[in-house]
């Protein structure tokens, strides 16, 4: 197993790998003690049996430059395979500011050739490259060296298997015409807006049952400078407050120091110094927000409508339908809020548009309109063309 500590040794390895057509890529990070991941370790895998198409990157060695890797991502000539791609992504968005490109997720593409929704790694190696994976590494401390030759073992084969997966994959796709299908989903994980986080909208993610606006003028000041102080001392957002001590601060709104000190669930360290100067200046300026500035909590689009629920049910019944019928993942096809919506008469909505609109979107507009009746049969379900 090779280990690469140095920049030379990656760019040697990244120049025979951009004479492939893919590489497969994976990695190994912490993010228990700090906000953004940690990148402890990249696994490389290209084409081939021989020992040294397989390496491993160390990132945390001594005078490493990731840049030779960084430019086998912008690489348009070699396609970037990983398996549940996004917390990688985010990685390397975070670090260097580039999305690998072109880009091929093992997981989205076995959900549309039908091997079930969200399937794991381990799932496709066993029934794909059919062999035992070694998972007793899964939850080991990627920083500490030297790293063991289990962990390396472990690390290793996240790519190695990796590569008969894309290529069994990529050709089920091709063979049935769905390779533009996993095209269209990897939009979503190349857009650098999925891996921005914006302090100003950190408080959407918090859930409270109150819609005043003074109370959630607060919360939302409260999110953002947690936010971001976590982003700017890269800690987790808990080590500053969590999340039902910014709902009793928003409470109570203390005003000074004494205030904090009788906060229940404020974490000790934050009752005092930049922290707590920080909380007190936003519920300061919660308070002081303008009415018309106030946020309101975004009402979905499934409240503002009246919802069928008999056509609803009826909608997910032909959803398991087409689903079964197509070997395509339900989830991947349209989500229960879909269902909903399109329940309700809303039509623009990700089922019916795209890929999905074929497989499932034009038969669910022709169900709600009276075209289509549902009808069982044995064990399976009929669609029938009124």
């Amino acid at each position: 197993m090779k280990t690469i500590t140095k920049t030379e040794a990656l760019a040697e390895f990244c120049s025979r790998a951009a004479n492939h057509p893919y590489v497969t890529v994976d990695t190994e990070f912490l993010r228990e003690r700090t906000y953004y991941s940690k990148l402890c370790l990249v696994q490389l895998a290209v084409p081939g049996d021989d020992v040294n198409d397989a390496v491993l990157v160390d990132p945390l060695a001594d005078g490493i430059s990731l840049e030779p890797l960084y430019e086998l991502f912008r690489n348009e000539n070699v396609v970037k395979v990983f398996h549940a791609a996004r917390q990688d992504l985010e990685i390397f968005y975070v670090d260097a500011g580039l999305i690998p490109h072109p880009l091929f997720d093992t997981q989205v593409a076995a959900m549309v050739a039908g091997y079930g929704d969200q399937v794991g790694y381990e799932t496709l190696v066993r029934r794909i490259a059919r062999a035992p994976l070694d998972k007793s590494s899964r939850f080991t401390d990627w920083s500490r060296r030297p790293l063991t030759e289990a962990q390396m073992k472990y690390a290793l084969g996240d790519v190695t298997h990796l590569r008969e997966i894309y290529e069994e994959l990529s050709a089920e796709l091709a063979e049935s015409g769905r390779a533009p299908w996993v095209e269209e989903e990897m939009a979503v994980l190349t857009d650098p807006e999925t891996y921005r986080v914006d302090p100003a909208e950190a408080w959407l993610r918090i859930k409270t049952r109150t819609n005043s606006g003074k109370f959630l003028a607060v919360v939302r000041e409260l999110a953002r400078f947690r936010e971001g102080y976590a982003q700017s001392r890269d800690i987790p957002r808990n080590r500053v407050m969590k999340d039902d001590a910014l709902l009793e601060l928003a409470s109570t709104k203390p005003a000074n120091a004494q205030d904090l000190g009788r906060s229940r669930l404020l974490l000790r360290e934050a009752r005092r110094g930049e922290i707590a100067d920080g909380i007190l200046a936003a519920v300061k300026a919660g308070l002081e927000t303008p009415v018309e500035d106030m946020p309101k909590v975004p009402d979905s689009d499934r409240d503002k409508l009246q919802v069928n629920p008999a056509l609803a049910d009826l909608l997910r019944v032909l959803l398991k339908a087409r689903s079964e019928q197509e070997k395509v993942a339900q989830k991947l096809i349209a989500s229960a809020g879909d269902l909903d919506l399109i329940a309700a008469g809303k039509r623009d909505v990700p089922a019916l548009k795209g890929w999905r609109r074929e497989v499932f979107g034009a038969d669910a507009l022709r169900l709600c309109e009276g075209k289509l009746a549902l009808a069982a049969k044995g064990q399976s379900v009929k669609v029938i063309e009124l």
